[in-house]
């Protein structure tokens, strides 16, 4: 298989996926978020043949690909109302597509293994319930690198990059911001502005025609430079999503889907051609 970035490749798409099922109990701080996502889903295709999904609630070492033809859903929430843990979304795996997509990984110097045993997490299954309804597109998960090495993250996106030719489309689901302390706290002006500088950095980033893909993987390996980056991500799990996003793509997105959640800036990011 080669690399390809003709227009005729699927999208790749990082999701801002909100706080556990929030989204999904119609809850107000979530409102602006799940309209964006009606207006984000319009621009999607509608069967892609696949969607290999990179979630920020999964770390293994090595990486690790759902390999079950029916995984079951894993409600990796806490105390939230038992409507929560009813939720349903019965999509298939797809059990070839894992095989090569770990074949490839480690063919490209990235050790992976199949995980026959695990499940979709709400990473997965509260966005793709909102964007693919109807849960008839198999999805095949993948684990971030326990490591947590920016750099590699980006090398798992480049080594999924072909699968793109093949109609399959890739979507990390993690969060421009991830700071919970301040998503349930009051709005202090300095977090504000804290939040934005680092918003703005990331928009840049990802935006700027600009920049070659070595400069911005550059920037993207050494986003704790970033203004006010560790105060935005304590953990780096939410946003190493984006950069096998941007691995996957290797150029500036297409668009940027702005919008608050629970008073708090957030993005999605798409690469459409």
């Amino acid at each position: 298989m080669a690399c390809t970035n003709e227009i005729s490749a699927a999208p790749v798409l990082f999701l801002s996926h909100g706080g556990g099922p929030l989204p999904l109990l119609g809850h107000s701080g979530h409102a602006e978020m799940v309209r964006t996502f009606e207006k984000l889903r319009t621009g999607l295709p509608p069967s892609p043949a696949a969607i290999i999904l990179i979630s920020a609630h999964w770390e293994a070492q090595p990486v690790e690909v759902t390999g079950g033809a029916t995984p079951s859903l894993i409600y990796d929430y806490y105390g939230f109302p038992p409507e929560s843990y009813g939720i349903k979304y019965p999509a298939l795996g797809k059990p070839e597509l894992a095989t090569a997509v770990s074949r490839h990984l480690n063919e490209q110097g990235i050790p992976s293994q199949i995980n026959g045993r695990r499940g979709f997490d709400h990473g997965m299954f509260i966005p793709l319930r909102m964007l693919y309804p109807k849960a008839d597109i198999p999805v095949v998960q993948l684990s971030l690198d326990a490591s947590l090495d920016p750099g590699l993250h980006v090398r798992v996106g480049r080594a999924l990059r072909e699968f793109r030719a093949q109609n399959i489309m890739i979507i990390g689901s993690g969060f421009s911001f991830h700071n919970l302390s301040v998503f349930f706290s009051p709005k202090t002006p300095t977090a504000g502005v804290s939040i934005a500088d680092f918003t703005q950095w990331l928009d840049a980033v990802m935006s700027g025609q600009e920049l070659s893909e070595e400069e911005r993987t550059a920037r993207l390996e050494q986003w704790e430079q970033a203004p006010s980056a560790r105060f935005c991500h304590p953990r780096e799990e939410h946003l190493l999503p984006l950069h096998c996003c941007f691995g996957a793509s290797g150029s500036a997105v297409s668009e940027i889907y702005s919008f608050k959640t629970m008073g708090v800036e957030s993005r999605c990011y798409l690469w459409n051609t």
